[in-house]
């Protein structure tokens, strides 16, 4: 079933659940302050962990690809 998932889907699987919840509900539209509250931050915060979320996104990514070019 893994198999049947996109790489997006795959990567967000496989990061630490307050990343992959952060990037979900910001990409649903959910309100910044709701996403602070579900993961436990400051909304001051809230574009930093973004962008370490988005860096362990590309990081999982790009481990998927290669892991299929192999």
């Amino acid at each position: 079933m893994a198999d049947e998932l996109r790489p997006r889907e795959r990567a967000l699987r496989e990061l630490p659940l307050a990343y992959s919840l952060a990037l979900r509900l910001r990409d649903s539209g959910v309100a910044a302050e709701v996403i602070c509250e579900y993961v436990g931050i400051e909304v001051a915060a809230l574009e930093n962990f973004y962008r370490i979320a988005e860096a362990k996104l590309a990081a999982a990514l790009e481990s998927d690809q290669q892991a299929k070019s192999t």
